[in-house]
């Protein structure tokens, strides 16, 4: 093969174009251009290279030529014959290697180009390695004192253990096969399964249970291998269509089981079925290699799917950069060889050199920015702020208007989804439903006008919303909360993958910690501008990944707070080397605060006296002995908190502590006597005086809070009151066994793996003083955090909310279910929940993100009649090949990116949405209304809706403090005629300074200025009314800071 041939071949691979068949991702995309895209590496390729090579040749032709002439005249002229003069046979013989080195040099620049694009790319990604000579390597140093880098440093890590990309490709008749994985078994955690690999394998039938858009429960039959078939309009004729589908589960296996085994038993049973035997037999077709002469088409895809876990991992966050500066380096150290300049042999052919790397570097230029085109595309859809599909609330029986609960509980789909979350069982009666106040009802299962009169009749929603939980990528989702809680979250206490080896998480070959780097680098780069000035981030990790963990996080520019040691006292025996039995949580703040927990002890102390207060009248001394033998005999206690031992008549628990100076005073009012009040006499006086001024003392004994003794020979001391917040300092080491598996299974939810709440309490607790703070969790799993926040409030009767984040496919029945549980009551064994009185009032709010797969997915290149005819006229040429270079992408994918024509009816906005971890994908109506409201950052105080007539109404408050308005209209419905009749209904002229910005879709005659009566007369006013689309759009794409 030539090495033009070789070039062309790599080229192809590199911009995914070498595999024509394949349906699915980015080769969808640009297999859509795929004849320009070959054509060009084809054939303008070359051409442009030879005719750069041409040029310079002819340049120095003519040069040469010249110098010629003059050598010849100069040598007749001194009398000699030229053909004897050496300098006309020197250039002679330069003239003579002119031809013969244009092919030379032109498999020069073919091999450079080889060379210098192989070495960065590896199986689907672009590795930023930075070449210094040969395998030698440099890195961007700052001259900093200590550093961390990672081979994937400049790149975003975009696959996750519950996210495969399915793959499909097309026969040679069309027809499509498709690999589908059902539900991905890779657990949150990673400290279970040691002995367990995970590999794809081929389903076995069975069938799952799901539930449909309506929260309808239903059964589904899953067959390794089965066909779809489908009808659709094409040119007015109805088309039938078939798809193969194979579905494979990502599992774990026995240790040491081989996917290439796997995949061979698959292929044996797929080749088998009798589907495929009768009607797709060209899966068995041979397509061999050397190595696997036996090799079916069936085979070479499955190899390739089943290797995916180790290609299209990163996206390069500046290609182009990076390999222009890499192309530079190439060239001075590999091309242009500096260390031979001054060896004469060598300089004779610098200059021919030199038009060599002319053309290398114009031709390596014009690809790369090629290649930065489609990488731009990628990371451009990576960072967009990603459409909410879905927003639904779960609201808590006591929350909604009485008026309406006989229509909820007399709802089907509501009373089965209760029973199914052991909430009630079948047989209980209708009056006992009205009075299960903390059951939480979907109100998505309601009528349009009942659930917007729900929403309607709640004040300040954002305020009163308990918890948020966001299924869909972290990534994307602190993307998208970024603006609206900039600086307002108090804590976040995440978990992530452990990076061992049954974690789940996927990684590159040889890059599993650089990978992992890439992950976390980029999630935790939000962390900083999301905390509170007082916030506190923890972060649980095992010793696979601890001190870069460490070292990430202080890169971005937090305060370490300190280590805390998770002593889970059991230890993991049998393996090699020390028997593991902890944990550990980094901690680091925004500013240097200290890190206080809740004492149990106090609370417990405080709660025992509530109950002698309760019991008692009054409290006697009989109580007051019952408390202080109590508290004495209480071994949990420490010295410090049993001094704690007395009880007012208030109910008060309180210490003796003396009122002494700790310094001699001088000033005599510190030494004035207090007068007993039995004895009416001075009371002795502590050696160094009083810590107290006499009128401190005064105010003191008015209000009960001095302690005299029999008679006034007894110093008098203070009553020092134990009080609910106090609290002391968290320790650098915690010890907790407790296994929050056996929490979610008194839930009746199966997880593998969770942390107790009793440990997060511990965290959370520590970082919640004032009861009403926000944590957030972006790595949620089960929803333990969330469970922590509930139980937390309920103890201490705190406001606190929570943000949790998870996009697994557990989501809905774990997760949600976990919460919905835990907000109910209190108390649970298998999953029937033991009473419906210990539960809390509750709003959660549930959001559906658009995911990467599905910004990729409906992407569709759409060229302009123009741009079509820069392609087929020659004479333009130039300009297509400009185009393609540079544009093309961006260009024709515009349109299906945001589409804001059709903001013209907001509600009839649509998107095909991945619907679960198979791929199958759904037409779904995109939630603009609340995308907008993360978009810009609102604080919303109320929504009116009535889809039927064609508005939603939302008022709030911006993070810049402006009051806001937004009205979303179909513009069929309400047009301008239409729009100006409910102008004041809407209140959209503002005229009692209700609103200092209004946002509106769609065109209108609105003024923006108008003139309003005050008591000094007439003014003009003006009004801050902003067009939706163009704001969307500049804050849907901008730019990352």
């Amino acid at each position: 093969m030539s090495k033009y041939n070789e070039l062309v071949k790599k080229l192809k691979e590199i911009f995914q174009i070498n595999r024509p068949e394949l349906d699915f991702g980015i080769y969808r995309i640009l297999n859509a251009r795929a004849d320009e895209i070959n054509d060009y590496l084809e054939n303008k390729l070359k051409i442009k290279i030879q005719s750069a090579l041409a040029d310079a040749e002819n340049a120095n032709k003519a040069d040469l030529e010249q110098q010629l002439h003059l050598a010849i005249k100069a040598a007749t002229d001194a009398g000699f014959e030229s053909d004897e003069s050496p300098k006309v046979q020197e250039i002679q013989k330069k003239l003579s290697t002119i031809t013969s080195g244009a092919s030379e040099h032109e498999n020069a620049v073919f091999s450079h180009l080889l060379t210098f694009f192989s070495r960065y790319y590896d199986n689907g990604d672009f590795i930023s390695k930075r070449r210094y000579k040969g395998n030698t390597y440099a890195i961007p140093y700052a001259g900093e004192e200590v550093m961390l880098h990672w081979a994937n440093k400049d790149q975003y890590y975009i696959k996750s253990g519950e996210n495969f990309a399915n793959y499909s490709f097309k026969l040679a008749d069309g027809r499509k096969v498709s690999f589908k994985l059902l539900a991905a078994d890779t657990a949150k955690d990673n400290r279970k399964d040691n002995d367990l690999d995970r590999c794809f394998v081929l389903i076995e039938p069975h069938v799952r249970t799901k539930f449909d858009d309506e929260g309808e429960e239903y059964e589904q039959e899953y067959k390794p291998v089965e066909v779809i078939k489908t009808s659709s309009i094409v040119d007015g004729k109805s088309v039938d269509t078939e798809e193969l589908i194979i579905h494979f589960e990502y599992k774990a296996m026995k240790k040491g089981t081989k996917q290439e085994t796997l995949v061979q038993s698959a292929i044996s049973k797929i080749l088998s079925d009798n589907n495929v035997q009768q009607h797709w037999v060209d899966l068995a077709k041979r397509v061999p290699t050397e190595k696997n002469p036996m090799r079916t088409e069936l085979e070479r895809h499955l190899t390739t799917y089943t290797q995916r876990n180790t290609a299209d991992y990163f996206i390069h966050k500046d290609l182009g950069g990076f390999l222009t500066n890499e192309l530079d380096f190439y060239i001075k150290n590999e091309v242009m060889n500096l260390d031979n300049l001054q060896n004469a042999e060598i300089f004779s052919n610098i200059e021919k050199q030199l038009r060599m790397i002319q053309c290398l570097r114009s031709v390596a230029l014009e690809l790369i920015a090629f290649l930065a085109q489609v990488e731009n595309l990628q990371k451009n859809l990576w960072n967009k702020k990603k459409f909410v599909v879905s927003t639904d609330f779960y609201i808590t029986m006591d929350k909604i208007n009485p008026e309406f609960h006989n229509e909820i509980i007399n709802n089907e789909k509501i009373i089965k989804e209760w029973i199914a979350l052991g909430f009630i069982d079948p047989h209980t009666s209708k009056s006992d439903l009205v009075s299960l106040k903390y059951a939480t009802v979907n109100i998505s299962y309601l009528n349009a006008n009942l659930k917007n009169k729900i929403l309607s009749n709640i004040n300040n929603i954002d305020d009163n919303v308990n918890g948020i939980f966001i299924n869909g990528d972290n990534y994307q989702a602190l993307n998208i909360l970024k603006t609206t809680y900039n600086s307002r979250i108090n804590c976040v206490h995440i978990d992530p993958p452990y990076n061992t080896d049954t974690s789940g998480f996927l990684y590159k070959n040889s890059f599993r910690h650089s990978s992992w780097l890439s992950m976390m680098d980029s999630r935790l780069n939000f962390v900083k501008s999301l905390l509170s000035e007082d916030g506190v981030f923890f972060c649980h990790i095992d010793e696979n990944e601890y001190e870069r963990l460490y070292l990430i996080n202080r890169q971005l520019g937090l305060i370490d707070a300190g280590t805390i040691i998770w002593d889970k006292r059991n230890p993991m025996n049998g393996g090699s080397g020390i028997a593991i039995q902890h944990e550990y949580t980094t901690c680091f703040t925004k500013n240097a605060i200290a890190i206080n927990k809740q004492n149990d002890n106090v609370l417990n102390i405080l709660e025992y006296a509530k109950k002698i207060k309760d019991k008692y009248p009054t409290i006697d001394n009989v109580a007051k002995k019952e408390f202080s033998d109590w508290v004495t005999k209480n071994k949990t206690l420490t010295g410090g908190e049993q001094a704690y031992k007395y009880i007012d008549e208030e109910g008060r628990v309180y210490q003796s502590v003396s009122l002494r100076a700790p310094e001699p005073r001088t000033d005599k009012k510190f030494h004035e006597p207090l007068i007993h009040p039995v004895t009416g006499k001075p009371c002795a006086i502590p050696p160094n005086g009083f810590s107290r001024t006499p009128e401190t003392l005064k105010k003191m004994m008015e209000n009960g809070d001095i302690l005299f003794g029999v008679d006034e020979t007894t110093q008098p001391r203070q009553k020092a009151y134990l009080h609910a917040e106090a609290k002391k300092q968290i320790t650098s080491v915690i010890q907790d066994a407790k296994k929050g598996k056996s929490q979610t299974t008194q839930l009746g939810i199966d997880f593998p793996y969770c942390h107790s709440t009793s440990l997060y309490n511990n965290l959370i607790g520590s970082a919640s003083h004032e009861k009403n703070e926000i944590i957030l969790d972006f790595f949620a799993g089960s929803g333990t955090s969330g469970h922590s926040v509930i139980e937390l409030n309920r103890k201490d009767m705190g406001s606190r909310k929570y943000i949790l984040i998870e996009q697994g496919e557990y989501a809905q029945s774990v997760t949600l279910s976990r919460l919905r549980k835990v907000i109910f009551s209190s108390n649970w064994k298998d999953g029937k929940a033991l009473d419906c009185t210990s539960g809390s009032s509750h709003i959660l709010k549930v959001m559906k993100l658009e995911s990467y797969e599905d910004s990729l997915n409906n992407i569709k290149l759409v060229r302009q009649r123009q741009i079509e005819d820069l392609f087929n006229t020659t004479d333009k040429a130039e300009v297509a090949n400009e185009y393609l270079i540079n544009y093309m992408l961006e260009s024709e994918s515009k349109g299906s990116r945001l589409n804001t024509d059709n903001f013209k009816r907001p509600f009839d906005y649509e998107m095909d949405i991945a619907m679960d971890s198979a791929g199958s994908t759904e037409r779904k109506n995109i939630d603009l209304v609340e995308t907008f409201n993360y978009l810009i950052g609102l604080h919303v105080k109320s929504i009116e809706s009535d889809i039927v007539r064609g508005y939603v109404r939302i008022e709030g408050t911006l993070p810049t403090g402006e009051r806001t308005l937004i009205l979303w209209r179909d513009c069929d419905k309400i047009g301008y005629e239409e729009l100006n009749k409910y102008a004041n209904r809407f209140d959209l002229y503002a005229k009692e300074k209700t609103f200092d910005v209004i946002y509106i879709n769609g065109d209108h005659n609105l003024p923006t200025a108008f003139t309003v009566d005050e008591e000094d007369g007439e003014i003009v006013r003006s009004l801050k009314i902003r067009q939706i689309e163009p704001e969307f759009l500049n804050l849907m794409f901008a730019e990352e800071a």
